[in-house]
């Protein structure tokens, strides 16, 4: 099947987020005497802000009342939103622009799936937004990755279907989030972590469009 649209990952993949997710999470644990470090961290790739939070109280054995939840979540984001609030294009990862002109130039599309529900803050800010074709984030779905709801909703929204998707992601959830979409991945990370993808690069500086065109 031909590629008629990438879809990406935001967090580790186009930018380093990550690490801003992981300071006002770790600000959190901290704030309720839970243990958390970067591996614990690498837990929560792909997994959306309800279900971070749980894995972190379910971690310290610690149960709260729904509100009690919402109002840490509130907590947490207003942290992150802080600490992103310096990121720049310069944050932007090396080849990402090169790739998205190639994309461009060649009439595929490009969408981008993230578990963020500041997504579209984000990519403002790396000053690539008005390249996206489609955003589908945390505000628009339901179910969070593994389950392939966010990346549907991206084919549908770029008016692709699914086989003619690639998808590109740097956590397992994700690769199996793009597999049941009935997409082909494409893994940015550690080959023996990472499994399920059709290739697995370094970084997206690594990627071609030739390599993408014969996925």
């Amino acid at each position: 099947m031909s590629c008629q649209a990438v879809i990406f990952d935001l967090d580790g993949v186009l930018t380093d987020t990550a690490i801003y997710h992981f300071y006002a999470w770790k600000a959190l644990a901290d704030e309720l005497g839970i243990a958390f470090d970067e591996h614990d961290n690498e837990q929560l790739k792909g997994v959306d802000r309800l279900g971070s939070l749980r894995w972190i109280l379910q971690k310290g054995g610690v149960s709260l009342s729904s509100a009690d939840e919402s109002r840490l979540m509130q907590q947490k984001n207003a942290h992150y939103l802080q600490l992103i609030d310096h990121i720049t294009p310069d944050n932007l990862y090396p080849g990402v622009q090169t790739l998205f002109t190639a994309l461009k130039q060649n009439g595929i599309k490009i969408g981008l799936a993230s578990a963020s529900k500041n997504a579209a803050f984000v990519v403002q800010r790396l000053g690539i937004a008005a390249q996206f074709d489609y955003i589908a984030d945390a505000n628009k779905v339901i179910n969070s990755k593994p389950d392939p709801e966010v990346f549907l909703l991206a084919a549908k929204g770029l008016g692709v279907a699914p086989p003619h998707c690639i998808g590109v992601e740097d956590a397992q959830a994700g690769i199996e989030a793009i597999n049941r979409a009935g997409m082909k991945a494409i893994a940015i990370g550690d080959a023996a972590v990472l499994n399920g993808a059709l290739k697995v690069y370094p970084d997206v500086a690594a990627i071609t469009l030739t390599d993408l065109l014969n996925v």
